[in-house]
């Protein structure tokens, strides 16, 4: 199975704040990078950050609820992801990010970090267990994950 060599970011996105992660080129490991406020321009830094990793795609996380549905936050994150897509010549990719968040509070309560001392930081974590799942997916599957996004196609089911 074949791994498409190259940086990618995470993104995760949240009503104040975008969590943003990278991996390496190999995808050996994910870590974090920048959390964006939602307020100002946060597609226009997020476009930059990809540019000064030179970046190969941007994974943008898609929260459902457990049983696969949209919540109330999936369609802000699909207008995101559609405005990163808009704003940039990279592909974007939405992948389910269930249990990211939960996942992101539960390492940082394990290391010691309250939840109010870890605000700024849980999105950016939030960020790296979405990326690493989702370059974790497609080594096993040699797929790449999710749904891509192109600025004028709806989206192709991969």
């Amino acid at each position: 199975m074949t791994f498409r060599r190259g940086i990618r970011l995470g993104i995760d996105v949240g009503k104040a704040r975008v969590g943003v992660a990278r991996c390496d080129p190999d995808g050996m490991l994910a870590t974090p990078v920048e959390t964006v406020a939602r307020a100002g321009e946060p597609v226009r830094r997020i476009v930059a950050l990809a540019a000064e990793h030179e970046a190969i795609e941007l994974v943008v996380g898609l929260p459902l609820n457990l049983s696969g549905q949209d919540t109330p936050s999936t369609q802000d994150a699909r207008d995101f992801a559609a405005a990163l897509a808009d704003a940039c010549a990279l592909p974007v990719r939405l992948v389910d990010e269930r249990l990211t968040t939960v996942s992101a509070h539960q390492a940082l309560r394990s290391s010691g970090r309250s939840q109010r001392n870890s605000r700024s930081i849980v999105d950016q974590v939030a960020a790296v267990v979405l990326l690493q799942q989702a370059i974790d997916v497609e080594k096993q599957t040699g797929r790449a994950p999710g749904d891509l996004l192109s600025p004028t196609a709806p989206p192709e089911h991969g």
